[in-house]
Order: C-alpha cells, then sequence, then structure tokens
C-alpha cells in the first residue's frame, strides 16, 4: 500500500522536474530572451512614445499583438521611463504584472502593479489608475489575502463609478470590480451575496458583448451553486462557460472550466468521467504555467483514483497538488489538500491519519477565514450599501421633483403631443402610399423593359430570317423543327412575361429554346451544355422570369460573334455556401476588353441594356428572400495573360 509522508525534502527526480520546469516558465515569460528587438516594434514604440496616447483603448489596441511578450513590454517600459511617457510606462508595468500573476509569481505582481498605480496617480489618470487597483486585488484575492483585495477592489469601483461618462474600459473595469467583490463574497460563504454581485457583472458583460467576461461570471455562478449544493444548476453555467471560452479559444479557461466540471462528476459519483476530463489538463495545465489551478487538477485526480480504489496513484497526486500549494503560499488550495488527504486514508482504514489531516485542514480553515477578515470584510459590505442607498435616495428625490414640475405641463404637451402624432401619422402615410405606387410603377417598367429586351426585332428578325432560309433551300424538315422551337419559345416568354418567379428547371428550359435558335445563325458552331449538381432539386428553387437570357446573349453578340474558331458556352449550376446556389455562365470569347473595342468600332451601336433590366430585377425580388442575388462578371486569361474569355456568376439565395 502507498504510504503518505509529508516531508521537507524531495527526491532527486523531483527537483530535476521542478527545474526543468522552472525554465520552461522562465522561457515563457521571456520568450526573446538572449534575442533582439526586432525593429518592427522598435520603430512602433518610438512612434507611440511621440504620439503619447492617453487612453487605454489606444495603448491597447496599439500593443495588443505584443502584449504577451514581456520581453517586448520591458523594454517598451523602460523606453517610456527614459522619455518619462508615463501612462505607457504604467500600462506595460500592469501587463507584465498580469503575467506573472498567472503563472503564480504574486510578489513580483503586486511590485509591478504598485508601480503602475503610483505612475497613474502621478499624472491622475482614472482609466489606468483603475486598472491598477483591480488587478492588485485580484493578486491578493489569489493569495486568500480577503482584506486587502477589498480595499482595493472597492476603491477601483467607486473611482469607476464617479466617472460620468465613463469609456469602455471603465464601464469593463467596473465589471472588473465586481467580478472581485462577488469573488471576494464567496471566500466569506456568502454565496448569495456573490450571486448577485456576478449576476450584475453579467448584465454588463451581455451589453458589452464580452465573450471572456460572460464565461468568467458564469463560471463564478456556477462554483457558488455548487457549494451550495445545486450541482446541476452549477453543471449548467459551468457548461455555459466553457461554450464561451471555446468560442473565444481561450486555453486558459478551458482549463478552469473542464476541472470544475470534472469536480461535478466527481461529486456525483462518477469518477471515470472525471478522469475522462482531468488527465488531459495535466500537461495543459502546467504549459500554461498557473499552479493555483494545476494543484486543484492534481488534487482532483488523486480524489478520482481515491473513488476508484487506486490508492498508489490517489496518494502520488494529492501530495503532488499539496506541495505545489505549500511552496505557492495557496491556503485554499492546501486546505483542499488536506481535506482530500483526510478521506483518501479513511477509504484506505487509516483513521488515525485521517483525522490528523481532518485537523491540519480545520486549522488552515479558520486561519482562511479568520474574525478579523470577517468583521473588516462586513464593516466594508455595511459601508458601501449604506453608502449606495443614501445616493439612491438622493437621486429618487431630485427625480421626484423632476417628475411634479413636469406634471404642470402634461396637459398642454398631451394635446400637442397627440396633434403632431396624428399630423406626422398623416404624412409617413401618404408618403407610404407614395412610395408604394412608385415602386409598384417600377417593378411594372422592369418587366416591361424585360419583356422587349427578350423580344427584340433583331432576335426576331434573325430567327424569322434563319427558318426562311431552311425554307428556301428546302430543309422542310429542319425548318419545322425550328419553327416549333421558335413558337415554343415566344410562347414561354409571353407566360413567364405575367409572372414574379418561376422555377430553375422552367428558365433552364427557355434558354434551351432561346440557344438552340440562336445556334443557326452560327450554323450550330456553339457548343452549348447545361450542368447541374446531384444534390440540386431545381424544381424548388425559385428566380426572376427570364433572368438568364440576358447574360447568355451578351456572351453570343460580344464574346462570340466576332471570336474565329470553336465556340462553346458553358452553364453550370452548383451547391454553395448554406442558403445559396450558384449559376456560372462561361464562354471561350473574345473577352470584355475586345468586345468593347468591337462595340465602339461598329457603325450601328446597338445599346444593350438587358443585364442592367435583369440586375434591378434582381434587387427587387430579393426583398422576398433573406439574402440576395449577387451577380459578378469575371474576365478569364490564359497563362500569358491572353484573355479566354468570360464567367458571370449568378449567387441565387433558396431561402
Amino acid at each position: 500500500m502507498y504510504k503518505i509522508q509529508e516531508t521537507k525534502s524531495k527526491n532527486p527526480n523531483r527537483q530535476i522536474k521542478d527545474i526543468l520546469l522552472f525554465f520552461s516558465f522562465f522561457l515563457a515569460l521571456f520568450p526573446s530572451f538572449g534575442q533582439e528587438i526586432p525593429t518592427t516594434f522598435k520603430e512602433k514604440a518610438e512612434r507611440l512614445v511621440q504620439m503619447r496616447p492617453k487612453t487605454y483603448l489606444t495603448l491597447d489596441t496599439e500593443l495588443k499583438s505584443e502584449k504577451r511578450d514581456t520581453t517586448l513590454l520591458r523594454y517598451f517600459a523602460n523606453l517610456c521611463e527614459k522619455e518619462n511617457y508615463l501612462e505607457g510606462q504604467a500600462y506595460a508595468l500592469d501587463q507584465i504584472g498580469t503575467k506573472y500573476r498567472n503563472i503564480s509569481q504574486y510578489k513580483k505582481a503586486v511590485d509591478l502593479h504598485q508601480q503602475a498605480l503610483e505612475l497613474s496617480e502621478k499624472i491622475n489618470n482614472t482609466e489606468l489608475k483603475v486598472l491598477s487597483l483591480n488587478m492588485l486585488g485580484v493578486v491578493y484575492r489569489r493569495t486568500d489575502a480577503i482584506k486587502t483585495a477589498l480595499d482595493y477592489n472597492q476603491k477601483a469601483l467607486e473611482l469607476a463609478e464617479e466617472v460620468e461618462n465613463p469609456s469602455h474600459h471603465i464601464k469593463r473595469s467596473i465589471n472588473v470590480s465586481l467580478n472581485s467583490i462577488g469573488n471576494l463574497y464567496q471566500a466569506l460563504e456568502q454565496y448569495d451575496l456573490a450571486i448577485v454581485q456576478f449576476k450584475r457583472a453579467l448584465k454588463f458583460e451581455t451589453e458589452l458583448d464580452n465573450k471572456l467576461g460572460l464565461a468568467i461570471n458564469h463560471q463564478n455562478i456556477g462554483d457558488c451553486l455548487e457549494k451550495k449544493g445545486d450541482l446541476e444548476g452549477a453543471l449548467e453555467n459551468y457548461r455555459k462557460s466553457l461554450a464561451y471560452n471555446e468560442e473565444i479559444n481561450s486555453d486558459f479557461g478551458r482549463v478552469i472550466c473542464k476541472n470544475s466540471l470534472a469536480q461535478i462528476y466527481l461529486k456525483q459519483d462518477m469518477p471515470y468521467a472525471a478522469l475522462v476530463l482531468l488527465e488531459p489538463l495535466h500537461e495543459q495545465s502546467k504549459s500554461i504555467g498557473d499552479f493555483f489551478i494545476t494543484a486543484s487538477i492534481y488534487i482532483n485526480t488523486g480524489w478520482a483514483h481515491t473513488k476508484l480504489g487506486n490508492f498508489d496513484k490517489a496518494g502520488k497526486f494529492i501530495m503532488d497538488g499539496l506541495e505545489m500549494s505549500k511552496n505557492r503560499n495557496m491556503p485554499s488550495n492546501i486546505l483542499y489538500g488536506y481535506q482530500k488527504l483526510s478521506d483518501y486514508e479513511k477509504e484506505r482504514g487509516n483513521y488515525k491519519e485521517a483525522y490528523e489531516y481532518y485537523k491540519k485542514a480545520d486549522e488552515y480553515e479558520n486561519e482562511i477565514t479568520s474574525a478579523t477578515n470577517v468583521r473588516y470584510m462586513n464593516d466594508i459590505i455595511v459601508r458601501y450599501e449604506a453608502d449606495k442607498k443614501n445616493n439612491q435616495i438622493s437621486v429618487l428625490a431630485k427625480e421626484n421633483e423632476i417628475v411634479r414640475l413636469r406634471l404642470r405641463k402634461n396637459q398642454t404637451t398631451l394635446l400637442v403631443s397627440a396633434l403632431i402624432v396624428g399630423l406626422i401619422s398623416s404624412i409617413l402615410y401618404i408618403l407610404y402610399r407614395q412610395y408604394q405606387s412608385n415602386n409598384e410603377k417600377r417593378v411594372l417598367s422592369l418587366e416591361q423593359n424585360m419583356l422587349r429586351s427578350q423580344m427584340n426585332p433583331h432576335f426576331l428578325f434573325n430567327s424569322l430570317n434563319s427558318i426562311k432560309l431552311y425554307i428556301i433551300n428546302n430543309e422542310q424538315k429542319n425548318a419545322v423543327h425550328y419553327l416549333n422551337k421558335f413558337s415554343k419559345l415566344i410562347r414561354k416568354i409571353l407566360e413567364a412575361s405575367s409572372l414574379k418567379e418561376i422555377s430553375l428547371a422552367e428558365e433552364l428550359e427557355t434558354v434551351e429554346l432561346y440557344m438552340n435558335i440562336e445556334n443557326i445563325r452560327f450554323s450550330n458552331e456553339i457548343d452549348f451544355k447545361i450542368s447541374v449538381d446531384d444534390d440540386i432539386n431545381i424544381d424548388n428553387i425559385k428566380v426572376p422570369s427570364l433572368a438568364l437570357q440576358p447574360f447568355l446573349e451578351n456572351s453570343l453578340w460580344h464574346g462570340l460573334s466576332p471570336k474565329e474558331g470553336k465556340k462553346i458556352i458553358q452553364l453550370n449550376i452548383k451547391k454553395k455556401k448554406q442558403g445559396f446556389i450558384s449559376i456560372e455562365i462561361i464562354d471561350n470569347g473574345v473577352g470584355r476588353g475586345a468586345a468593347q473595342t468591337n462595340k465602339e468600332n461598329r457603325v450601328l451601336k446597338r445599346k444593350s441594356v438587358g443585364i442592367r433590366i435583369t440586375k434591378e430585377r434582381f434587387a427587387n425580388f430579393s426583398k422576398d428572400y433573406q439574402n440576395n442575388f449577387v451577380v459578378d462578371i469575371v474576365d478569364l486569361f490564359d497563362d500569358k495573360g491572353n484573355p479566354k474569355g468570360t464567367k458571370v456568376i449568378l449567387d441565387v439565395p433558396t431561402v
């Protein structure tokens, strides 16, 4: 059986492991150690020092990509100090301090945030003062120094709430303060009060659409509900937090959420489910560098193995987590480790050892929740709530006076307002009716222009002339064949002109008839093909009637007519993204550049309006759909840059 012994000495393998771990975190803090500062960053830093922006938002936006690199931030901080740019120096020191905090280097983090606070007070920059105060509160909370943490967070909240027109950063800082105060209530086991603070912060984070803040507050609410015994409510909030962390791709958040979910599974007596979540977190949490969460994960892993009867593994994991907590002065994790060691020894039947660990856990619990901290916390709570109530009473009194004065004018105001509303409503109704009428006229005009473009005299004359040639040449069979096609096309055009929309299947049948007839004057030289993907049901897709013909006519007139040799038009219908299909009309003509030149050199210039009318019809037709029709015309070139045709891409919405 595995016997746990607390000892001050470590075995050699453990010491080597700790040394390697130290160097890995050293490299994480100083990724560019021994390397030159990039010239681009030097230029950016010098530019910022010259510009001297005063707001947090400007600095954070400019240094967003470098804010996690402590080497670059130290360079920037030193440059700011040299040039007496205190805003930049304070910002950089706070960012470096946050990095130290996240790898459990709390003493260094406090020193850096304190320096940043002194600089911010010197230049009287409220945004940066609030940031430093909140960060100091978070660091002290991590070490369970509740009294000091609350003092800093309370001061940050009061300072932020005094700002009349708060910036986005000030609003975020208010949420950080509320969240931190909630965590302090939570540390004092005032879970209902903590949840109230977290829900307040959650509301503001929703307004700011801050996914990170939403993730943090759902995590905290879940933790409070877990402490209250509401495991299902805790699970729901942990899962919401995990979803937000997945959305923002936060490794740190994912580790915390998965550890919390595993803890619930352990309380629900599902150790196998817990281990599935916990085991991958061992290395992930170490790579993040936050020993606070790593220690908790190790202790929970030991708890899971205790439940499964794997006592050798259980004892080792719990003791490793406890050693991490002791080495880095994390009282709450030390308490948790002793509690789980007590449970572990109890399961093994070692009741004496279990009792000893239980007593140690009790001593730590008393130390954490000392009477001094509780009294200080209660005094601060009472003072803050009293101040808030007094302010609210004062505001309500002023509002009541304003309402009383306004009531005197209400009768006249209501009468005038009613007249104005009635007049405006009448004007809006008249304007709306005029808009409807104009829109209907516009749609009717588009449909008429469309019909004229489809049945233009040039097309009719050419078609009939081709049929006449068949008759003159005594090709009766061909004449009858194409006369049937011509009459069928005219009938389809006339029928479709009275419809707002038709199925894509009917539209394809119409354009195929049109191409067969037009191919007569090209001596059947045009190779026209239609390709439809198997997973597209063209009977269910609606398009404006006679929508594709202008694009085909354009390819024939301008692309293929002046071309020598093989003439090809390919019409492809493909599945695109969700809610769209794509219709491609590809020709191997002379291209738009050459076509424009040919058009300008013609003696008789033909004005082409079919495509413009069709685009306007698409825009009007799209009003009945969630998405718009998109038309794109692309010039095609070969490897040598010579034009080899044109592609028309029409994205058609299906919903």
